[in-house]
């Protein structure tokens, strides 16, 4: 599973388009299965993630500042300059703005890893992202749709999300890692917890997509309109990614890491709070899921042209 995870994720976006075109009726019910089979997964992420690896992360002076500032100045700075060719109505700019904004925790250590990137760097640094994203998503929203967005958008899917996928797990994951390095046990614990992280990317794909395919079915023209727009971020992405490890004198697995987190973003975290918006702004969470399917195209192209960009 480790050797073929892209041809995988591949086909489990298949089988999840292909669930729900098959029963359309199991949406509303998979959809209330994102944030356990999520929460899961970023458990497992975390659980591989010692306390000790974090603190260095953060000790990690240029990388981390590389990693901070391609996603919360840089991508800020490109969405703004993509917002003119979004299309007008609200909802549709609502999930492409929640989607692009949030950088990816998950995935995107697989495809760094696959690229000759320090993947080891991106995990340590995910629950840090967490957190930065959670926190400024809400000020970039109003930043770029103004005040009246408190009346669609309330505080409170924002907190459970934090609760429920970043403290949760995080606290649970070093309880487990408290408690295994007292047992004889743990390297075989820790191999058992790893082998996990593939099945449970691949239930949580299945799940979002299969949940969203259905609601697709009305909106597809207008789904479709956003689609060049997550294409062209990827590849601006690539060459302002390439420019930040640059700025910051990183080693070449450093920059190709920064490089890709710069261009995957956080679909599947981001799903349960465009799913708690309200019904006349359900769109946004289908303009989220079709980012997911442009991406993961995407970073199988990348996973050929970074090590070009940084060779």
């Amino acid at each position: 599973m480790e050797r073929h995870q892209v041809p995988i994720y591949l086909g489990a976006i298949a089988a999840g388009v292909l669930l729900g075109l098959l029963a359309p009726g199991a949406g509303p019910t998979l959809e209330h299965a994102v944030n356990p089979v999520l929460g899961a997964l970023l458990f497992v992420t975390f659980l591989q993630v010692p306390a000790a690896e974090l603190v260095r992360a953060l000790r990690g002076g240029r990388f981390l500042a590389g990693v901070l500032t391609v996603n919360f100045v840089v991508v800020p700075l490109v969405v703004a300059g993509m917002l003119p060719l979004l299309p007008d109505e609200r909802a549709l700019r609502l999930g492409v703005l929640m989607v692009l904004l949030c950088p990816c925790v998950d995935y995107v250590v697989v495809f760094s890893g696959l690229a000759g990137a320090r993947p080891g760097q991106l995990l340590a640094a995910t629950p840090l992202l967490l957190v930065a994203q959670m926190l400024a998503l809400p000020l970039f929203l109003l930043a770029f749709l103004g005040s009246g967005l408190g009346d669609v958008v309330e505080a409170g899917p924002f907190l459970q999300a934090f609760a429920f996928l970043i403290v949760l797990p995080l606290t649970l994951a070093w309880t487990a890692q408290a408690y295994l390095a007292r047992r004889p046990a743990r390297p075989d614990a820790t191999d058992a917890t790893d082998a996990t992280m593939v099945p449970l990317m691949v239930a949580t794909l299945v799940t979002v997509v299969a949940s969203q395919v259905p609601a697709m079915g009305g909106s597809l023209g207008e789904v479709a309109r956003v689609v060049p727009c997550y294409a062209a971020f990827l590849i601006v992405m690539a060459f302002a990614g390439l420019g930040v490890a640059r700025l910051f004198a990183l080693d070449v697995p450093a920059g190709r890491a920064v490089v890709f987190t710069g261009a995957t973003r956080n679909s599947l975290v981001v799903l349960p709070l465009a799913l708690a918006l309200p019904d006349d702004l359900a769109i946004a969470a289908v303009a989220v899921v079709t980012q997911t399917l442009v991406e993961v195209v995407g970073m199988v192209v990348y996973v050929r042209l970074v090590p070009r960009l940084l060779p």
